[in-house]
């Protein structure tokens, strides 16, 4: 049972670095009865590269703030091209997605609400975009719902891309 959320979807900036950090962290799935990552995991290269620094050319996404502008979510977009590609790379022209909402907040609307804005405001600028997502995590049926496809897994993963606009 599921009860209606009032929020407010604003653009991310770079004063809320310390939310994206939060948000990085939450969106990393943990399959239920297993151990959480340490917050140590952000420090990782590997996953630091999705936030660090928050604002750098082209760099942009939104947050869902509820009452007393209390942040419920957050999505993302950074490109991550050359050596610096991520773990949903598709090429050096497409950025990858990030999101997440808080625990408390989900299944709520939000992060449908939040794809549909970055879609919309995307799509100016990217053809297409990506994002990694985790065999078991429950979130796949809301990307595929939202238009996302498959375009390459492995044992524990999936690598998603959603087109945006037709190719000119």
């Amino acid at each position: 049972m599921s009860q209606q959320t009032q929020y407010k979807i604003r653009s991310l900036t770079a004063a809320d670095q310390s939310l994206l950090w939060d948000m990085l962290y939450l969106s990393l799935f943990v399959p239920e009865g297993n151990t959480p990552f340490e917050r140590s995991v952000l420090e990782h290269p590997d996953i630091s590269k999705y936030v660090r620094d928050w604002g750098r050319a082209g760099d942009f996404g939104f947050v869902a703030d509820g009452e007393n502008k209390q942040p419920l979510g957050a999505i993302w977009l950074r490109l991550l091209a050359g050596e610096e590609k991520g773990y949903g790379y598709v090429d050096d022209f497409t950025p990858e997605l990030g999101m997440a909402v808080f625990p408390e907040h989900r299944r709520r609307g939000i992060g449908t609400s939040l794809l549909t804005r970055l879609f919309e405001t995307a799509g100016a600028s990217y053809e297409q975009i990506s994002l990694s997502v985790a065999r078991g995590n429950p979130v796949r049926r809301l990307y595929k719902r939202l238009g996302f496809e498959v375009v390459a897994e492995n044992e524990n993963s999936l690598t998603m891309r959603k087109r945006l606009k037709a190719r000119e």
